[in-house]
């Protein structure tokens, strides 16, 4: 258990937290859990109302991250342009999987969700879990491209939404 990996993050820096999405961190704080005292990151989700303290030593390994670079950022949305990759498996599997890449953390593959998931008006609706899962995907998308750029979401959005409706066209 090596404390070298600490000094990756700093306060006031936007992180990501695979189960949560971007949030920013507020401050790194000492306290005392079970007479154990832990170096904790306060992290703040703006968006959920929320905020997580990670013990700094476990923050890689929980695949808490930096943001993108924009080339990552770019990249998602090549793949956001690419097709649709839709498996014929049962839908509980897919749905496991899907869940599985939005709480991965990894840009590329929230991306591959959105893009799977992505359905344009002439298409069949889309069931209840299936939305859900799409818009959580969306939101993760958005905030982090909205993150890195520096911007504010509904730019992102926006970049997301051109990207989906090139691939249609």
């Amino acid at each position: 258990m090596s404390k070298s990996k600490k000094a990756e993050f700093r306060p006031n820096e936007y992180v990501v937290y695979p189960a949560h999405g971007v949030g920013q961190i507020v401050s790194i704080e000492e306290q005392e859990i079970a007479g154990i005292a832990l170096e904790l990151f306060v992290i703040s989700f703006e968006k959920d109302k929320m905020t997580l303290r990670v013990p700094t030593h476990k923050a890689t390994e929980v695949g808490m991250r930096s943001l993108s670079s924009p080339d990552v950022v770019s990249q998602a949305m090549k793949t956001l342009k690419g097709k649709a990759k839709v498996k014929r498996a049962m839908w509980s599997r897919r749905a496991q999987e899907y869940e599985q890449k939005i709480n991965s953390g990894d840009l590329i593959a929230i991306a591959e969700v959105v893009r799977d998931l992505h359905r344009t008006d002439d298409q069949r609706e889309q069931s209840y879990s299936e939305r859900q899962l799409y818009e959580a995907a969306l939101e993760r998308l958005t905030r982090e491209v909205a993150a890195v750029a520096g911007g504010d979401e509904t730019d992102a959005a926006k970049q997301v939404d051109e990207a989906l409706l090139s691939r249609a066209a």
